[in-house]
């Protein structure tokens, strides 16, 4: 693999670019992104030259495409065709039924898999990329990925597992869609409160509120539906604890039971 192109070259592209070569890489990385973020990716070492979408993806033997789910497609949709047989293909999109259905549409020479590490930060940009990043965390694959592919998500620390995009979607409305949801509704509630009569808790609680529309406006226009069920599923059991109001205690050793993310 001598040449990598980074579609995207944000917080999550450019730490990817950063991993690779911390890792051992020693091609060429192409980035594919705004002016500013291109600035920023080639001030901090991710990435070695800008090039076009149609640069790029003509003389890349990886495609790494780390825009919101919207530009993702967008991308797919005007350049797929032009990924050579050799390159294959893979994105960092929060959710994978669209992009996947899309990639099926117009990747026609390369290979694509789609990913979503689950991994980031509060912050954005390439001025917060972060070569470690990925160590640790959950890489999720919609297919069996080419052995290169897999070489490079271990080596740069990261879990790889495989699921089907439908599942991917399921189970992340719930994992990841359905906390965000809680946050924002709970900052909603407790909006004009004196919040200095608080604990840590709450500031826990309300972290995720402070999410960018522009990220997850794109992820619920394309899971709505496994989040309106997931929505469905937790305010039927917020009902179901609201009847039985005070007596709560099976309801607290059935949560404490349940193991906590990170801990094993």
């Amino acid at each position: 693999m001598e040449n990598v192109a980074i579609f995207g070259t944000g917080l999550i592209g450019a730490s990817f670019a950063l991993a690779i070569k911390a890792a051992g890489f020693k091609g060429r990385v192409l980035g594919v992104s705004s002016p500013g973020a291109i600035r920023d990716a080639l001030a901090c070492g991710a990435i070695d030259a800008e090039a076009t979408a149609e640069e790029a993806a003509g003389n890349c033997d990886l495609a790494y495409l780390a825009q919101p789910i919207g530009r993702i497609i967008a991308t797919l949709e005007t350049v797929g065709h032009r990924f050579r047989p050799s390159c294959i293909v893979t994105d960092a999109g929060s959710t994978k039924v669209e992009i996947d259905a899309a990639a099926r549409r117009h990747v026609t020479n390369a290979q694509f898999v789609g990913g979503h590490p689950l991994a980031g930060k509060e912050t954005r940009g390439a001025r917060e990329a972060d070569a470690n990043l990925f160590r640790g965390r959950t890489y999720v694959l919609t297919g069996p990925p080419p052995a290169e592919l897999l070489r490079c998500i271990e080596a740069i620390g990261a879990r790889p597992v495989i699921m089907r995009p439908e599942e991917h979607d399921r189970v992340v409305a719930l994992t990841s869609h359905l906390p965000q949801l809680i946050s924002a509704t709970l900052a909603g509630t407790v909006a004009g409160e004196d919040l200095t009569v608080s604990g840590p808790g709450l500031a826990d609680m309300l972290r995720l509120a402070g999410s960018s529309w522009d990220v997850w406006e794109d992820i619920l226009r394309t899971n709505t539906g496994q989040v309106a069920a997931a929505l469905d599923n937790y305010i039927a059991r917020l009902q179901q604890l609201r009847a039985k109001l005070p007596d709560l205690k099976a309801e607290f050793e059935r949560a404490n039971a349940v193991p906590k993310p990170g801990r094993r």
